[in-house]
């Protein structure tokens, strides 16, 4: 794990964030899928285009106007980060964009309403920040607006609905549960409803239809096994089944016990959502989905690239992928697609 405080840490959302909370390949015409759906865990993955900045962990990202960006986040020997850049997935090459103002950073969150992306929060090697900046993607340019309303902090997650962004949970010295609801059309922020159950940061986000979700993450070297789902409409917090074994007498859950990490990233196709990799104890390559119609979470098959944390996790025209992230020793630049029924291909 990173220190992020300097005596002492997706991600992301559907609606185009990535974070926290929140999906783009090129296959080679070497790398035949086989395409079979089996009865045990499923899923492939297969390396994709490479992110073209610097390797990095602890980015923020978020999918606007067709394209996937990505930037910000820790390089190494404490130097952070304020470059960003485009994926065009029908090309599937890297465009470099103009840099986000205000400190270098790490652990911020990114949301989008409309036609913009909002990034902010995060620390930049000495302090925890709340400052937060939108991009418009049209004349690639960023703009400051209001500050964050809550503390500085951390390891957040953040998601958006049609008019609203929201940040909650992360760190500030204390691990939190709060939220607040950023207006765009008035530039700001109110608080609302805070998050049922354990505080946290470094969990994930993820929006699914008109609900969104946050798990996972850490508090005092626990992790969470609580789940909570958001309904913009209403501004209320709903908790969905734990990610505990607790069902003696039915074998659904027996794996639920691996779900729990912290600093995973997450994705949603086809309206289920993905979490991969993370920390819990070390670090986690397990790969779940859930579907939001049954409450249920099923084992895909483990991530087959480099186990890593701090990674992003996106969905760009319904295909979901991670990129960059770290182990205890490397950053990664490296950027991964997952095909959820396929089977297993070696050599990808």
């Amino acid at each position: 794990m990173i220190q992020k405080k300097a005596p002492a840490a997706f991600h992301l959302t559907k609606n185009a964030a990535i974070v926290a909370l929140g999906l783009f390949t090129v296959l080679g015409a070497s790398c035949k899928k086989d395409s079979t759906t089996t009865t045990d865990t499923v899923g492939d993955w297969t390396r994709s285009s490479d992110f073209e900045g610097v390797a990095r962990t602890e980015a923020v990202g978020f999918v606007l106007d067709g394209k996937a960006y990505i930037g910000t986040g820790y390089k190494q020997d404490d130097i952070r980060l304020s470059d960003f850049w485009a994926y065009d997935q029908a090309t599937g090459t890297w465009l470099q964009k103009a840099d986000m103002p205000g400190a270098s950073r790490n652990s911020a969150v990114a949301f989008t309403v409309g036609s913009k992306a909002y990034v902010g929060t995060g620390y930049d090697g000495a302090s925890q920040l709340k400052d937060f900046y939108s991009y418009n993607p049209a004349n690639n340019t960023w703009d400051t607006i209001a500050d964050f309303s809550g503390s500085a902090r951390y390891g957040a997650v953040a998601f958006s609905s049609a008019s609203k962004g929201y940040v909650g949970t992360g760190f500030d010295g204390n691990y939190l549960k709060d939220f607040y609801a950023y207006n765009p059309a008035t530039d700001t922020w109110a608080q609302t409803a805070s998050l049922g159950g354990t505080k946290r940061q470094d969990a994930v986000a993820f929006t699914i239809g008109d609900k969104s979700y946050v798990a996972t993450g850490i508090n005092n070297g626990a992790y969470p096994d609580d789940v909570w789902q958001f309904d913009a409409a209403t501004e209320s917090w709903a908790q969905k089944a734990r990610i505990a074994n607790l069902d003696a007498d039915n074998t659904f859950d027996d794996l639920y016990g691996s779900i729990p990490r912290s600093n995973a990233s997450a994705f949603v196709m086809d309206n289920i959502a993905y979490i991969a990799n993370g920390s819990s104890s070390g670090l986690n390559g397990t790969v779940f989905a859930y579907d939001p119609s049954t409450d249920l979470w099923t084992q895909k098959t483990g991530f087959e690239g480099t186990l890593r944390e701090g990674a992003i996790g996106f969905n760009l025209n319904n295909r979901g992928y991670i990129a960059t992230g770290s182990n205890s020793g490397s950053r990664f630049d490296d950027m991964w697609e997952f095909l959820p029924n396929n089977a297993v291909v070696t050599g990808n």
